[in-house]
């Protein structure tokens, strides 16, 4: 069983929901545009949000985010240990360290002294470029080994309030890492793929990556690191989690490929029923399919759904045909049968 860490009023492990999590790239101390991002970051569904705290004058910025949002905020803090100690003073949700460059066994010491009277979780954050000085070993076991050292290390000073996070650029090394301390230990694993890259390949990436350990049932926590707006990445994370099928309150909608078969203009259809059900919060599956020789069969699943061939399209509801219809009544009805689903 994986041991359940409290992030202010979520809980992370223990069975818990997959928590979102994201990142802000602002200028820490700049508090008008930090202020703005991490709005807009709650607005998209992003559950944690981490800051990049590097010296006093961010320490300070960041108490008046923790005075403004109710949201878990984490310190993500670099080398200096004593920044540490006073983001979890000050009442961050949580820090991250990468003990490889936080310091010696003493400065670890005094952070987790600081942690425990504050009861502040720590997330070890292991990257595959930053490892330690004398790590042994190579890619995934080095990450895996790297990781359960420092895990070793908060042990021994009475500490088990832990997130781990085992992250790499490379798609496989990531995967096996996360598979090898989820087979070593019982603490939550936040999973990500690291600098994945631009919004297009690097969904990609991480879809492949954090999908891969979902579907296995592995992760308790996920980030998306895209370059660019933050937001971006909490829509890929939420899209990973529905893929996934860890997350079933939305509309989904699936569609063929289509063919010469294909009477109509399917994926104009798919275009606007997905704007029009996009804020739909409820389990829904609608099918748009092009033909019906196997648009009925292949989606017998849906809720609703059409197929269209020459001048006409059939309705159908979990594969089974009730109504034939002109082409050019496609989209109303369609507009109709969501309308029905969606008041019940």
């Amino acid at each position: 069983m994986i041991k359940t860490v409290k992030i202010k009023d979520l809980l992370i492990g223990g069975g818990n929901r997959i928590t979102v999590q994201s990142m802000t790239n602002t200028k820490t101390a700049d508090i008008d545009a930090t202020c703005k991002q991490i709005r807009g970051l709650i607005d998209a569904g992003c559950d944690i949000i981490r800051l990049a705290v590097s010296n006093d004058e961010e320490v300070n910025a960041c108490r008046e985010y923790l005075r403004r949002f109710d949201a878990p905020l984490v310190a993500d803090i670099q080398f200096d240990y004593k920044l540490a100690i006073k983001c979890s003073d000050i009442g961050f949700a949580k820090v991250r360290i990468n003990p490889g460059n936080i310091g010696g066994e003493d400065k670890v010491h005094e952070l987790v002294a600081a942690c425990k009277s504050n009861r502040t979780p720590i997330r070890i954050g292991v990257n595959g470029g930053s490892l330690e000085k004398g790590a042994v070993g190579r890619g995934a076991e080095a990450l895996a080994e790297s990781a359960l050292r420092h895990v070793a290390l908060l042990e021994k000073f009475g500490f088990d309030d832990i997130v781990i996070s085992a992250k790499s650029s490379d798609v496989r090394v990531m995967i096996q890492a996360n598979r090898i301390l989820s087979d070593r230990c019982g603490y939550p694993l936040h999973l990500g793929v690291t600098e994945s890259g631009d919004a297009e390949y690097g969904t990609i990436k991480s879809a492949i990556g954090i999908g891969a350990l979902l579907a296995d049932g592995i992760g308790d926590t996920i980030r998306v690191s895209l370059t660019g707006d933050p937001v971006s990445e909490v829509i890929a994370a939420k899209k990973i989690l529905r893929a996934v099928g860890l997350d079933k309150n939305y509309c989904e909608i699936i569609s063929c490929p289509t063919c010469s078969r294909c009477g109509y203009d399917l994926p104009e259809i798919v275009r606007q029923v997905r704007e029009e059900t996009k804020d739909i919060d409820f389990p829904l599956k609608i099918a748009i399919m092009g033909c019906v020789v196997n648009g009925p069969g292949e989606a017998k699943d849906a809720d609703l759904g059409v197929a269209g061939g020459g001048d006409k399209a059939v309705l159908f509801t979990k594969g089974k045909v009730y109504k034939t219809i002109p082409m050019c009544d496609i989209l109303p009805e369609l507009r109709r049968m969501i309308a029905e689903h969606t008041k019940r």
